[in-house]
């Protein structure tokens, strides 16, 4: 793992064109190498984009083996480049809502987009925030993940243990930090209600809904794109959500299902499919994943 991260490190020196040509390589022979994860990255796009033909599915996959490659060693630009060299590649629009978060306890609700990355250093560079941590096994990789994901902000507690509860995610939001939540992966049944996502029933997260609740938050969307031609990244803020969450969770977890199914068919290879996004079925529905797919 030194390494590799060293090997990260040399090469963020790169020009962005160059190294993001050497990800798209990578990516390439990964999803060649990567049987397993071509298969669940295909079996979700078989579920959600069922208009595709079979060889548009197997080109999505393979550009977002790409684009996912890519993001792993573009890392290294976000860990170490400088602050002028961010600011030339990190595309914001409009910008970082930085008065709205001073007014109100702020939820920027993430979708995994492969290089979600970048709209933690976005945010950072701009002021605190926290977010949910969970500890990597390999403890280089662990303390790489620490301090880059701290470089701007580097009050430990600004990273939050997921088995903590949400007693520290509420203390941070009404002491004016936002917490920067990723929504859309399964983590089984418990705190998740089933609701659509492309017509199929995904456990998802209620989270999002209880916590602007409880603080009387708001909800700001915010979703990463690369731009065109290895220029760099798009970081994107939506305007907060009117009347969220209401008083129906079900229906307002549905919501951001909606917008995030939204933003996927805008850039549907960006999106990260080689999770087992429906892994965790309704009480007697048959599973989708091979039981031996990691």
């Amino acid at each position: 793992m030194r390494l590799m991260l060293g090997l990260i490190w040399l090469l963020h020196w790169l020009p962005l064109p160059i190294l993001g040509r050497i990800g798209k390589a990578i990516g390439s022979v990964l999803f060649v190498l990567m049987r397993s994860r071509r298969r669940i990255t295909l079996t979700n796009l078989k579920l959600c984009l069922p208009h595709l033909t079979e060889q548009e599915r197997f080109d999505t996959a393979c550009a977002h083996f790409q684009y996912y490659a890519r993001s792993i060693l573009e890392r290294g630009i976000l860990w170490w480049a400088s602050p002028a060299r961010l600011n030339r590649l990190i595309q914001i629009v409009p910008q970082v809502p930085t008065q709205q978060i001073a007014q109100h306890p702020t939820i920027l609700l993430c979708p995994h987009f492969v290089c979600l990355e970048v709209a933690g250093v976005a945010i950072t560079m701009a002021g605190p925030a926290c977010s949910i941590y969970t500890r990597q096994r390999n403890q280089v990789f662990d303390e790489a993940l620490r301090k880059g994901r701290l470089r701007f902000t580097p009050d430990a507690n600004n990273l939050l243990a997921r088995d903590a509860g949400v007693k520290p995610v509420i203390r941070a939001m009404k002491s004016g930090r936002p917490f920067l939540m990723l929504p859309d992966m399964d983590f089984g049944p418990r705190e998740s209600i089933f609701v659509p996502f492309f017509g199929i029933a995904a456990a998802t997260l209620t989270a999002p809904a209880r916590l602007a609740t409880a603080t009387h938050g708001q909800v700001i969307p915010v979703v990463t794109r690369f731009l065109p031609d290895y220029q760099g990244w798009q970081v994107t803020f939506y305007p907060p959500w009117d009347n969220y969450p209401g008083t129906d969770i079900a229906a307002a977890t549905l919501r951001m299902n909606r917008f995030i199914e939204e933003r996927v068919k805008e850039a549907p290879a960006e999106y990260f499919w080689s999770h087992k996004r429906f892994k965790t079925r309704p009480e007697g529905e048959a599973g989708f994943y091979n039981a031996s797919e990691n």
